[in-house]
Parts: structure tokens; C-alpha cells; sequence
């Protein structure tokens, strides 16, 4: 895939993530449990790699906070950042590394980008809020990590494989069953 291809793709998660939480997040609870700008960050980072997902990943929260005043800044905005930008890394890096691309492996890495993004969300509200003065308990993390995010986890484990075996099926984004070694040496590159 083309630098300017995945430059166009990233440009248009980052517009889907822009657009996305106006569907289901216009209340803020629905928007906290389904997690709409997760999605197009993890699917950037699958589709067009680690470096595309990092960089949509980091800035869709605070170009949208900034935007449209959803999330606020200080501390979600912030919070989200730094965690959108560990999904988009880590199952970028992750899948991009797999010896094969197949389902079993989109799984493997979306649940370790899910794991890596939520510890960093928690460290990084861990700072902020130490810094405002006010304690981040290990209750808040549980609620805002895990127990307040199953509808959208639940959805992302659903919704992201399907997306990405509908492009399979129709040889937009086909799974790959050698390592990316190899994968290249085949290439001529």
C-alpha cells in the first residue's frame, strides 16, 4: 500500500471519527458505553498501519473536544488522546507483525491494544488528576476502564472483525498468511 493511500485512509478514519459520535453520542451516557472513536482509530491502525493509527488516534479527541466541545479537554480529552494513540499503535504494530493476518490474530491484537490503551488511559488520568488535586481510585479506573465500556467493547469485538473479513472477502484488504518477511521477499521488496 501507497504512502498517499494510507495517508487518504487515515484522513478518512479521522473523518469518520470526527462524524461517528454524532449518530450514538449525542447523549453522553451511550457515548461512554459504545466508545464511537475507538473504532476508526483501531481500524487505521489494522488497515493502514501503527504510524496512521498513533497520529488519527492522538488527534481525533482533542480536534473534536476543540471542535465540538465532546469530549471536554481537560481531563477526557487528554485521557483519550494518549489512549486512542496506544490502540491505533499497538494493534497497528501488533497485526502488522503477526505471522499471519487472520482472524485469530485480529483478536490477539485487538484485545492487547484494548488492555494497553486503558492501563495508559489510566496513568495518564492518574497524572492529570494528581496534578488538578483530586485522587483517581482504582474504583474509577474499574468503572471507566472496564464496567462502563462492555457495551462497546462487546461492540468493537463484534463489529471490527466483520469489517475487516467483508475487505477480505472482497480482496480490499486480504488476510495474509505468511510472515511480513516473507511476505515481502514474495513482493520483490
Amino acid at each position: 500500500m501507497t504512502k498517499t493511500k494510507k495517508l487518504t485512509l487515515a484522513a478518512m478514519f479521522f473523518a469518520v471519527g470526527l462524524i461517528l459520535p454524532f449518530f450514538i453520542g449525542q447523549i453522553p451516557a451511550v457515548g461512554q458505553m459504545l466508545l464511537p472513536m475507538h473504532i476508526p482509530v483501531l481500524l487505521c491502525g489494522l488497515i493502514a498501519g501503527w504510524e496512521y493509527g498513533l497520529v488519527v488516534g492522538f488527534f481525533l479527541p482533542l480536534t473534536r473536544g476543540v471542535l465540538f466541545g465532546m469530549p471536554a479537554l481537560y481531563p477526557n480529552g487528554i485521557g483519550m488522546a494518549f489512549e486512542l494513540a496506544t490502540y491505533g499503535l499497538v494493534i497497528g504494530y501488533l497485526y502488522g507483525h503477526s505471522r499471519w493476518q487472520c482472524v485469530r490474530s485480529l483478536y490477539r491484537c485487538m484485545i492487547a491494544a484494548m488492555v494497553a490503551g486503558r492501563l495508559v488511559w489510566g496513568a495518564v488520568r492518574v497524572v492529570l488528576l494528581g496534578v488538578g488535586g483530586a485522587a483517581f481510585s482504582w474504583e474509577l479506573f474499574l468503572a471507566g476502564a472496564l464496567l462502563n465500556a462492555i457495551p462497546g467493547i462487546v461492540l468493537q469485538l463484534v463489529m471490527i472483525p466483520a469489517v475487516m473479513v467483508s475487505l477480505n472477502r472482497a480482496k480490499i484488504v486480504p488476510f495474509r498468511k505468511a510472515g511480513p518477511q516473507k511476505a515481502r521477499a514474495q513482493a520483490g521488496g
